[in-house]
């Protein structure tokens, strides 16, 4: 879920990511807390990740992350975490990375709208009211 929001709202250099704490990780919406099962669900996921990258002491992260020859057994593991990530937000499966953008944009609105000191229903009315001036 954050790759695909970094991968939107980060800055480039280049061709390489220029992470801003300011413009994506204070921005990045993420979900209500989580139930203690939703925790431990994500943390047995995340050990699991860690446990398969310790399968292959003498190799680097570039090694393991490359994509055509990651461990099976890393990409199973990054899969599993993905999917309790993806259920910490909705229990339906994200069809798309299209359709992880739009879930966090709409929640993202949702999250700023007290903030900004409107609502995202609102926000739109208020616009198509200017665009009719």
């Amino acid at each position: 879920m954050h790759m695909a929001w970094m991968r939107q709202v980060c800055g480039r250099l280049e061709s390489r990511f220029c992470y801003s704490k300011d413009i994506v990780y204070n921005n990045y919406p993420f979900p209500p807390a989580p139930t203690e099962a939703q925790r431990q669900t994500v943390t047995a996921a995340a050990k699991a990740v860690l446990t398969a990258r310790a399968q292959f002491p003498g190799e680097s992260l570039a090694a393991l992350y490359d994509p055509t020859t990651m461990p099976p057994a890393l990409a199973r593991a990054h899969q599993t975490l993905d999917r309790a990530v993806d259920r910490r937000y909705r229990p339906q499966p994200f069809a798309s990375e299209l359709a992880r953008l739009e879930f966090l944009f709409g929640l993202y609105q949702q999250l700023s709208a007290p903030v900004l000191g409107t609502t995202p229903k609102a926000a739109r009315a208020k616009k198509a009211a200017v665009g009719h001036s």
